[in-house]
């Protein structure tokens, strides 16, 4: 009997047992993937426990707080300041996104 046939028996009985529908989000849909693989997402995981955030991530929140800031701006030449902070940011976060995909392609 094949290990995939094993495994699918187990978790058709554990289904039929209902140990399933008290696990933590059962019922919900899964979460959104990242633009990342897993292992890339371990990585970032464990960096940020250790208090050590790539520039990548610490671009990300950035972003996300200038955006919050520019929503709350009225006037539209601090508007046009808040945009330019916010297009520097963006294109600063591109540039390592595409550092990183580069650097995971050539090895």
């Amino acid at each position: 009997m094949k290990f995939s046939d094993l495994a699918e028996r187990q978790i058709r009985k554990a289904q039929a047992e209902g140990q399933f529908d008290t696990l933590a989000g059962a019922g919900k849909p899964l979460p959104a993937a990242g633009d990342g693989d897993a292992a890339e997402a371990a990585g970032f995981r464990i960096m940020a426990e250790a208090g050590a955030l790539p520039l990548e991530i610490e671009l990300r929140k950035a972003v996300a707080l200038q955006m919050t800031l520019l929503q709350a701006t009225t006037d539209p030449d601090a508007r046009k300041v808040e945009m330019a902070r916010l297009a520097d940011l963006q294109l600063r976060l591109a540039i390592q996104q595409e550092a990183r995909r580069k650097f995971y392609n050539t090895r």
